[in-house]
């Protein structure tokens, strides 16, 4: 609990409990700005539990502790501390101390700074066969950046001027909470904290064909990865590989699948990436899309301004976002 600058400031990061499951999430006061509300500014999140209608504050709590046990990198400084963060964090909330009525807050990313956002391609089968392609023998990788992080409800932006393609895509996110390198199949589940849901955002002009096709600049676009609302934590989730997982764009489904038809689970996927680079807590791993993407319809189907895109996991969460355009301006 020592040795940890402080923060410039501070919004909340809580575990939500209920009767089912135990989830993380990041929050802020109604006098806290969320961390893409105030760029160039050390915005941390703080930690803490939501209990039916109010939030146990566990930064707060965790200062309090004897030893204080203060959090001040949020989320992510939750997870390197491993289970015995978790432990406290339980044993605060039966307490009943702390708690923030649930009506005052609102709910953000739940993690803003991970040191790896890495994505997978082409990984449910029902998606390579809407594309006539192969399915892949082994898993397809690329990333973002942990600047395209956004929260639930924050606009979904559209700049007309740099994309006239912005698809959607509904993913599994995979929250590594444990430290690695070839890590082993049978022990990759160790590694995992949790998972989200996440809005894998893209702008396919620029992806396929702008350019001869900017991958990176298609998909990791300031705002292009809304993730939420919570991390549900691995031993909560349960059957990862049998969840509903779809996308719904103005209430009507255009994504609507299974998690079995993943091509590679989270565990080979957290294996095979750690054969490359070390895996830290708070790295986070977007597992893929299903069928239904607006780029393989036709005609093609695009986001357009005030459009609302809901992506959601059974049993993981639900998060929205409304397309927001730019005023044009002049291309570079």
């Amino acid at each position: 609990c020592a040795g940890a600058p402080p923060a410039t400031h501070h919004v909340g990061v809580a575990a939500i409990c209920d009767t089912a499951m135990v989830r993380l999430v990041s929050f802020a006061l109604p006098h806290e700005p969320a961390p893409t509300e105030a760029p160039g500014k050390h915005i941390v999140p703080r930690v803490g539990a939501l209990l039916s209608d109010s939030v146990v504050d566990l930064t707060a709590a965790f200062a309090a502790a004897t030893p204080p046990c203060p959090l001040h990198r949020g989320m992510r400084e939750l997870l390197e501390r491993g289970d015995a963060a978790l432990a406290l964090a339980h044993t605060i909330i039966a307490g009943g101390r702390f708690r923030v009525p649930l009506g005052g807050v609102r709910l953000l990313a739940p993690l803003y700074d991970p040191e790896k956002v890495v994505c997978v391609g082409m990984n449910y089968r029902d998606h390579c066969t809407e594309q006539n392609i192969a399915v892949p023998t082994e898993p397809l990788l690329f990333s973002k950046f942990a600047s395209a992080i956004a929260a639930p409800g924050d606009p979904l932006p559209l700049e007309p001027t740099e994309t006239q393609e912005l698809d959607f895509e509904v993913e599994l996110v995979v929250v590594v909470g444990r430290a690695g390198r070839r890590i082993e199949l049978s022990k990759a589940a160790e590694h995992i904290a949790g998972y989200a849901v996440a809005h894998d955002v893209s702008a396919r002009d620029w992806q396929m064909r702008r350019n001869g096709g900017q991958w990176m600049v298609g998909k990791t676009m300031d705002g292009f990865a809304p993730i939420g609302p919570a991390i549900v934590t691995r031993d909560e989730a349960g059957d990862i590989r049998a969840k509903g997982i779809r996308c719904l764009l103005n209430g009507v489904a255009v994504q609507d699948s299974n998690t079995r038809e993943m091509v590679f689970g989270p565990e080979e996927v957290v294996a095979y990436a750690s054969r490359f680079f070390t895996l830290k807590p708070g790295d986070l791993i977007l597992t893929g899309t299903p069928p239904g993407v607006g780029a393989f319809r036709k005609p093609p189907l695009w986001l357009k301004d005030g459009d609302e895109v809901v992506c959601e996991i059974d049993g993981i969460g639900r998060i929205a976002n409304r397309v927001t355009a730019s005023p044009p301006r002049a291309a570079l």
